[in-house]
């Protein structure tokens, strides 16, 4: 297996980078979107923390739509390509209508527009897009090892954008504004998508395969009806959904610490540096670790450096040397947290089809998009519930029940979620049945 269905270097980039676009409004969303509603828009958090929530109910109907839509899709492009490449200019479209709320409407018409808007963009728009993107990856090979290069150079570009996105934005919107920022990052995005959905292909489009016999369509009810025996499919939501928690609601609080407790908006940029760097490099770590150990080996290691930066940033108050190492060390357990979900897909998908005989690469690929969207909207509504609280107003100086706030926001709930990422972590063992469910790959590899 070891040399069959290798993945060019120059695919797992073009992968990488077309993930990292995704990563491009995760960072608007996670760090700027709460900001720019209650500062910008003008707009109470405690509505827009609602709205946040309420807009998950339409995600998780909206997730296994696409899921199956993928599972059903036979093309000459594939199955999930197709969805990946129309995604390119939807993500540019909702990404401006999302940033340019109008001013000068009411303060209902404002948060109707918002609610639209962010329902266009999370349950429609990034729907096509991570799962089909997601969906990619256990596409593009059958062969274990490949999965893992993947997962690694899509946590790799994901960071690294990320890390460029989320330093960049602050500037460019000071620059600029939230109007024509919205545009250039739209382009961006839609351009990184396009790269990766035009080079990349799906294992079983290709001559390679025209000589293999197909193997028979299993129904979507028994595909369904599979995913939701698989019990890992739902750790791997839980995965999906607290690691991205965590760094929503941290990212959420930390614009809101720069401005109120270090009083210095400008050490943003510097924190969405740290908090992001420290991941691209410990994902280089990930190959070894996952072919020496095993990938919840490194999720553990994960979990265990978050809890202990979050507790260095809790004693950090303003002393901004130790923010930054607590912040560097979070940074390093966030890394294998976020990226470990795309890594764990494809041992979900085989031990489904080994178990219960029903390979459904597009609904379990759903968890993915599912545990994103939850988390970043849960973390993000956590901020705003925490502001309107205690009665936070970006138009009066700030009390001392909304700095406590925000510092606790920001360091001692990241402990809590953070301790309770490690035990969802210790109960993902499914790579314990490996043996048994990667003869599937001996028997039907088309490269055999």
């Amino acid at each position: 297996m070891e040399n069959k269905n290798r993945v060019p270097v120059v695919n797992k980039f073009a992968y990488a980078v077309g993930t990292g676009a995704g990563n491009i409004y995760n960072q608007i969303a996670a760090a700027f979107l709460l900001q720019y509603y209650t500062d910008t828009a003008l707009i109470g958090a405690g509505a827009i923390a609602t709205m946040f929530l309420v807009c998950r109910v339409f995600d998780g109907i909206s997730d296994f739509a696409m899921g199956a839509a993928i599972d059903k899709t036979h093309t000459k492009l594939g199955k999930a390509r197709p969805w990946l490449l129309l995604s390119a200019p939807l993500m540019l479209i909702g990404m401006f209508l999302l940033m340019n709320v109008p001013m000068g409407a009411s303060d209902g018409g404002k948060l109707v527009y918002a609610y639209v808007t962010y329902i266009l963009m999370n349950c429609i728009i990034y729907t096509i897009y991570g799962i089909s993107n997601t969906a990619m990856l256990p596409l593009m090979s059958d062969n274990p090892k490949e999965h893992t290069m993947l997962a690694t150079f899509q946590s790799l570009g994901n960071n690294i954008i990320g890390l460029i996105a989320g330093s960049a934005i602050t500037p460019l919107v000071m620059a600029t504004g939230w109007r024509v920022s919205s545009i250039v990052l739209g382009v961006i995005a839609m351009a990184l998508i396009l790269f990766s959905g035009l080079l990349n292909k799906e294992l079983g489009t290709g001559k390679a395969m025209e000589n293999v016999p197909a193997k028979a369509a299993v129904p979507m009810g028994e595909q369904l009806k599979g995913v939701l025996k698989n019990k890992y499919f739902y750790i791997l939501v839980l995965i999906g959904i607290f690691p991205l928690l965590m760094n929503a609601n941290t990212v959420g609080a930390q614009i809101f610490y720069c401005n109120i407790v270090l009083e210095n908006p400008g050490f943003m940029s510097t924190m969405m540096f740290v908090s992001q760097f420290p991941g691209i490099i410990i994902m280089f770590l990930m190959p070894y670790v996952a072919n020496k150990y095993s990938k919840q080996a490194f999720l553990i290691l994960g979990s265990v450096c978050l809890i202990v930066g979050f507790a260095i940033t809790g004693f950090a108050g303003s002393n901004m040397t130790i923010l930054i190492i607590g912040t560097v060390i979070r940074a390093l357990g966030a890394g294998p947290l976020i990226g470990g979900v795309f890594a764990l897909i494809p041992d979900v998908v085989d031990y489904g089809e080994w178990k219960f005989g029903a390979r459904s690469e597009g609904l379990i690929s759903s968890a993915q998009s599912i545990g994103s969207k939850v988390g970043i909207g849960v973390g993000s509504a956590l901020t705003g519930w925490i502001l309107a609280a205690v009665h936070y107003n970006p138009m009066e100086a700030p009390t001392d029940a909304v700095i406590a706030a925000v510092k606790f926001d920001f360091t001692w709930l990241g402990v809590i979620i953070s301790a309770a990422i490690l035990v969802i972590v210790l109960f993902m063992n499914v790579e314990k049945y490996a043996p048994e469910y990667r003869k599937i790959h001996e028997e039907f590899s088309p490269m055999k």
